[in-house]
């Protein structure tokens, strides 16, 4: 998805001189070809992460079209009070890209993992939050910022899940806020996933077998009303996400059908607790529940028909 994030920069950057990518010292071999196409729209602001956000502002205000790029840990978490001043309360056209989101830099720590970006941003007025499962929502997410006035907030991991779509989603068919049916099914509950874990969601609703899955590439806005129907013959929704399950899609859902729907919402996610031991992803996701078959056992609680033996180099 990183690659198709630099690509799809790299394209607009080229047909439009007002889009300016400003990095925190991070991202050169991923925007080798960015720097090499355009050199003149590429600043790198340093290890200074809120001057940065501060001079995109003043770059918006200026006609630019900023793109500030940083580690999901720094941005948005470490320049929450500049997005929040600078940018949404003047609802400036700028797009945050926080990469690595979740806990996809396992080694570097807690320093590193960003479980509360989505959390942080939902309670900030006038910006849209993206998080898309692959590189054909990346690009359906994208298309947005090229054609919006307004602060927009893009979240994705590091880590490679695979695809989940065959074309890129249109935005005729998929207004802004919408979830995305990406598996039909019958059974008496659904998943709704959101960034990686709509990978874990199709894994494993096609392990159990009949699950419907619906995508969220959007937190921010999000279709409320669709939330209801989709909902309405189900007697649970579990939601999947790379973030903590207070404040993120699962807190989203659970908000909205307590209005008035009395279907149970069932939460997948980062308890709330750091990452305590150090390994790779795979481990750290094996540590907060959210491997396949940690998963496929918490769902076997509540529904005793799903099968509990454990899957075959699936559980990633």
């Amino acid at each position: 998805m990183r690659a198709a994030f630099s690509r799809l920069l790299t394209q607009a950057a080229r047909q439009d001189a007002r889009i300016l990518l400003l990095t925190g010292d991070h991202g050169y071999a991923l925007f080798d070809e960015f720097r090499r196409a355009v050199p003149d729209q590429f600043i790198n602001c340093g290890v200074a992460e809120q001057n940065m956000v501060g001079v995109a502002a003043g770059l918006a205000m200026a006609g630019f079209r900023p793109i500030v790029y940083g580690l999901s840990a720094f941005v948005p978490i470490r320049v929450l009070e500049q997005i929040k001043l600078d940018v949404c309360y003047a609802n400036l056209p700028v797009c945050f890209v926080g990469d690595g989101a979740g806990v996809v830099y396992a080694q570097l720590g807690t320093s590193h993992q960003s479980t509360e970006d989505v959390a942080a941003l939902r309670a900030v007025p006038n910006i849209d939050i993206q998080s898309p499962s692959d590189k054909f929502e990346l690009e359906y997410c994208f298309s947005a910022f090229l054609d919006t006035s307004k602060p927009i907030y893009l979240r994705f991991g590091k880590s490679d899940c695979g695809d989940i779509h065959d074309a890129v989603p249109m935005a005729a068919d998929v207004p802004k806020g919408d979830l995305i049916q990406v598996r039909p099914g019958a059974a008496p509950f659904a998943f709704v996933a959101t960034g990686s874990m709509v990978s874990r969601a199709v894994q494993l609703a096609d392990a159990i077998g009949g699950v419907p899955v619906w995508s969220a590439p959007y937190l921010e806005p999000f279709n409320r009303a669709q939330l209801h129907r989709i909902s309405a013959p189900f007697e649970r929704i579990f939601t999947f996400e790379e973030h903590s399950t207070r404040g993120g899609l699962g807190s989203l859902v659970a908000e909205v059908l307590s209005e008035s729907s009395v279907t149970r919402v069932t939460r997948f996610g980062i308890d709330n607790r750091f990452s305590e031991t150090c390994g790779n992803y795979a481990h750290l996701m094996e540590q907060h529940g959210l491997g396949i078959d940690s998963l496929r056992m918490q769902v076997a609680k509540l529904y005793p028909a799903v099968p509990t033996q454990p899957s075959s180099g699936t559980n990633k």
